[in-house]
Parts: C-alpha cells; sequence; structure tokens
C-alpha cells in the first residue's frame, strides 16, 4: 500500500471507472421498478384477500407478471457488478474487503435466497398454496428486495462514510471492529430510505402511465382506473417521503462530505445565512443553510474554505487540503518505516514511534496520494445541474401525483365555478362539473403520465450522479483515491469489456422493454 501503483495507466483509471459506471446506470434501470412495483403487487393482492374479488386477483397477476420481468434483469446486472470489484478493483477489494464483503454477502445469502424462493411462491402458487401463505409470498418477495437493498446501501453508505473499521498494518487492510456501526451507520439509514423511497415513485408513476395507456386506448377501463389510483397515491406518499429523507440526507452529506455539498451548489466562498441557487444568478435566501443545518442562518463551507482551511462556528478549525496531504504522506511514511522494520526484524520498541505516527496521521492516509488540492473538488457542473434535475423532476411528480388523485376521486372542496375553469383550461373534462371523470380525460393527461415515466428514471439516474461524483475523487472517503483503488489490467482489456457490457446491457434493456411492452399491449388475463 505505500506505493500502491500510483504510475498505473491512466486509461486504466478511466476505463475501469467507466465500466462500473456503466454497469451501476443499467443495473440501476431495473432496481427501482423492481421495489416500486412490489408495493404495488402487495396492495392489490391484499384487496384481493379481503374481498375475494376475483377482479384484485387478475389485477394482481398482472402486475406479479411486468415484476417478473423486469426482476430477472435486475438480478443479472447485480451479479455483475459485484464482480466487478474483484475484477477492475482489487487493491480495493484487498484494502477494505473485509468490511465491504460483509453487508454484500449477507444481502447474497440471505436476502437474495429469500426473494429467490418467495417469488417462486409468489408465480407458481396460486391455487396450489393458501390466499395467506401466497400474500405473505407476494409481500415476502418485496421485503426480500428491500432488504437485499438495504445491505448494499449499507456497502455503498460505509465508502460515503467509512466507520467502525480500523487500519491493520500488519495485514495492510482495514478491519471492521464493530459490525453495528457498519450496519446502522446514520449515513446508510437515510440513504437506504431515501433510495426505497425514490424507487416508490418509479413504481408509482410507471403503475400510472401503463394505466392511462388502456384509458387512452379504452381498454381495461376498471383496472386501469384502480391500478392508476394506487399508483397515484402510492406515488404521491413515496414522492414526499423521498423530499423529506433526502432533506435529512442533505445534513448528513454537509456533515460528513461537505465538498459534495458544495460542488452541488458551485459554492465557491461560504457563509451564514447562505441561499439556494435555483439556477446561476436565482437563488431562495437562507435555503441551503437551512437544508444543511436546520438552520436559516447555519454556517455552510464552500469549495475554497475547504481547499484553504477555515474556522467552524464552534472554533474549531479545518485543515487545509494541503495540510491533509501533508499528514498523510507522513502517514505513508510512517507505514513505509514500520513495515519495513517488521521485514527486518527489528524490536518492537523500535516499531512505537512509526506505529504511533501512522495512528496519529491515518485519518488522512488518503491524501498523501493526492497531488495537487484541486484533485479533490468534484465535478461541479455534473453534481450542480444532476442535482437540480433530481429536485425538479420530484416536484413536478409530487404535483402531477396530487393533481390526479384530485381529477380521480371527488373532492368536495372544489366548486362547479372551478370545475367548470379546470374544464375550460382543458385540466378537467367538459363534464366535469357534476363530478370527477378521470376515464374522459383531456389526451395530453394520458401522454404526460407516459412521458413521465422515463422522466422520473432521468431523475433517478441524477440522484445517483451526484451520490457518486460528488465523492469523486474518493472510492472510499478521504481514504482511498480512485487510482490506487484499481487494478494493475492494461487499458485495452478494460476497454474491450466496457463495449462486450455496452452491447450486452443495452441489448438486454431493449428485450426487457420489447417483452414489457408486448405483455402491457396483451394486458391482463381477464377483465
Amino acid at each position: 500500500m505505500t506505493n500502491l501503483l500510483l504510475n498505473i495507466d491512466a486509461g486504466t483509471i478511466d476505463w475501469s471507472r467507466a465500466q462500473f459506471a456503466l454497469t451501476a446506470i443499467y443495473h440501476w434501470f431495473f432496481v427501482p421498478l423492481t421495489l416500486g412495483l412490489a408495493v404495488i403487487m402487495g396492495i392489490m393482492e391484499t384487496l384481493y384477500y379481503r374481498t375475494e374479488d376475483e377482479f384484485w386477483r387478475d389485477t394482481a397477476k398482472f402486475w406479479q407478471k411486468l415484476f417478473g420481468i423486469n426482476f430477472a434483469m435486475g438480478v443479472a446486472t447485480g451479479i455483475i457488478l459485484e464482480f466487478e470489484f474483484g475484477t477492475n478493483w482489487s487493491n480495493y477489494s484487498w484494502f477494505v474487503g473485509d468490511i465491504f464483503g460483509a453487508p454484500l454477502a449477507i444481502e447474497g445469502i440471505v436476502a437474495f435466497f429469500m426473494e429467490s424462493t418467495f417469488v417462486a411462491v409468489m408465480f407458481f402458487g396460486w391455487n396450489k398454496v393458501s390466499r395467506e401463505f401466497h400474500l405473505a409470498s407476494t409481500w415476502l418477495t418485496g421485503l426480500g428486495a428491500t432488504i437485499s437493498a438495504w445491505w448494499i446501501l449499507v456497502a455503498n453508505a460505509w465508502m460515503q462514510y467509512p466507520v467502525g473499521c480500523e487500519f491493520n498494518p500488519d495485514t495492510m487492510r482495514n478491519e471492521m471492529v464493530s459490525f453495528a456501526e457498519v450496519a446502522l451507520s446514520p449515513f446508510a439509514v437515510s440513504k437506504f430510505c431515501h433510495t426505497v423511497t425514490s424507487a416508490w415513485v418509479i413504481g408509482g408513476i410507471f403503475t400510472v402511465g401503463v394505466s392511462c395507456w388502456y384509458l387512452m386506448k379504452r381498454r381495461h377501463t376498471k383496472m386501469a382506473l384502480e391500478s392508476l389510483k394506487i399508483g397515484a397515491a402510492v406515488g404521491l406518499v413515496a414522492a414526499l417521503l423521498t423530499a423529506v429523507t433526502g432533506h435529512k440526507s442533505a445534513q448528513d452529506v454537509a456533515a460528513v462530505q461537505p465538498m459534495k455539498l458544495a460542488a452541488m451548489e458551485a459554492l465557491q466562498d461560504g457563509g451564514n445565512g447562505v441561499g439556494l441557487k435555483l439556477v446561476e444568478g436565482i437563488e431562495v435566501p437562507y435555503a441551503l443553510s437551512f437544508m444543511a443545518t436546520n438552520d436559516f442562518n447555519g454556517y455552510v463551507p464552500g469549495i475554497n474554505d475547504l481547499l484553504n482551511g477555515y474556522k467552524r462556528p464552534d472554533g474549531t478549525v479545518e485543515l487545509s487540503v494541503d495540510e491533509k496531504i501533508e499528514r498523510g504522506r507522513k502517514a505513508i511514511e510512517a507505514l513505509a518505516e514500520y513495515r519495513q522494520g517488521k521485514a527486518d526484524g527489528v524490536s518492537e520498541t523500535a516499531l512505537i514511534v512509526p506505529r504511533d505516527t501512522l495512528s496519529a496521521y491515518m485519518k488522512y492516509f488518503g491524501y498523501g496520494y493526492i497531488k495537487d488540492k484541486a484533485q479533490v473538488v468534484p465535478p461541479i457542473a455534473v453534481n450542480f445541474w444532476a442535482f437540480r434535475i433530481m429536485v425538479g423532476v420530484g416536484c413536478l411528480l409530487i404535483a402531477y401525483f396530487a393533481l390526479l388523485l384530485v381529477l380521480t376521486f371527488k373532492v368536495p372542496f372544489l366548486s362547479d365555478f372551478t370545475r367548470r375553469l379546470l374544464a375550460a383550461l382543458r385540466i378537467l373534462p367538459k363534464t366535469a362539473a357534476g363530478g370527477n371523470d378521470v376515464t374522459n380525460l383531456p389526451t395530453w393527461h394520458y401522454w404526460l403520465a407516459i412521458i413521465l415515466i422515463p422522466l422520473a428514471y432521468i431523475g433517478s439516474e441524477c440522484g445517483w450522479l451526484v451520490a457518486e461524483f460528488g465523492r469523486q475523487p474518493w472510492t472510499i472517503q478521504d481514504m482511498l483515491p480512485t487510482w490506487v483503488a484499481v487494478s494493475d489490467l492494461h487499458a485495452s482489456s478494460v476497454m474491450l469489456t466496457f463495449f462486450i457490457f455496452l452491447v450486452l446491457f443495452t441489448t438486454m434493456l431493449a428485450v426487457e422493454i420489447r417483452i414489457l411492452l408486448k405483455q402491457i399491449k396483451k394486458g391482463p388475463d381477464c377483465e
């Protein structure tokens, strides 16, 4: 770890990052729909269990088919994603494999087998097991997928905020000292809640979009109307929860990844009572301070503050990046001296000084590989715009789900005049004066719902761009830069597999979309 391939080909680093990003982006096309549809189909089968109405059974089976198509694709990309830690990021896997591997192992052994077992009962157990057991299997399938997401997000959160570990200079590895700190990290809890609720939003808008297509085509209108109600209700609740959990995530980022927050806002110089930029030149006064600290006059450091060092409101001093680099290099030198002393068989007494120096400066170990302080600034443009797209899409979905619920249910507070006005604006149908008729809405409503499906995915992917680009250049925050974590591979090998995966994943996505569209066009087996 003392030289750690600092002269590795830059092309290998870039292509390894590109390949992992490609796999993660494609994998995330499938995951949120799996988590979202799990809730939708669980609610529908619960209604079948409570009412014994065959309509709800047929409706649940229809959405379960769409869930199954998507589920299979998600598993395939997820397996490849985990393999890449060993193939392209072997130094990372060696350095922190004891910690990072634990949640992934639990995810594979417990959660994956749980959902794999109950998904079989859900699909093939109709009329073969009791209604109670089948209902439980449906919910347990969704729960297994959610638990799977929990452990994966625990692993990712640890990379953003490494806790519960100590570096062992004898094994050259970070070793877990507290599983509870890793598994129950506040950063992990916030990330899980925000990610899963955002996935429910995807499930809600997908259900609404498919239902609106049926309403536009005047097919399966009863199923479409009831599914739309459930999708809009789940979507609205989930979107509001996503906003709340997003606020908590922002506070966590402000506390442990302030450079990420500064990049998200393109904030060069911080201060108290900082506004939140909508776009360059337009901002909401004091909003960023509130988002980061829950105090409208709270202090938020900017990029220059973080690079050059600053004094926090509590009086403590944040070191400049140059000072952190100096301390990091001292840690690396102390580690080299300790390792050499061990190899030469010197006494334990002689190793006290390098061991103590390493312990004192280990917090800055990763900075020892930084050559220029500008390297610790994430890509500002990507973070700035990805964050705004994510938030903008979220606000649009909240407004749309709320509008749909108003249009779907008879809302007593809408006066006749308001209904006529909304009808004149082509927001409600012309027959709306006597009540709401969502099966006869202006066509633009249905097209908007369909268009919002890919838009919601764009917003979701932008959230991951912020999470991952925002922590650059770190593979593990403050501990391991990306160029130290990669495997010693030739760039051409990684480039070749990048394009193989690009073709493979694109084909898989195209196949899934084709099968989904074919199944949607076919519709439920019975009305």
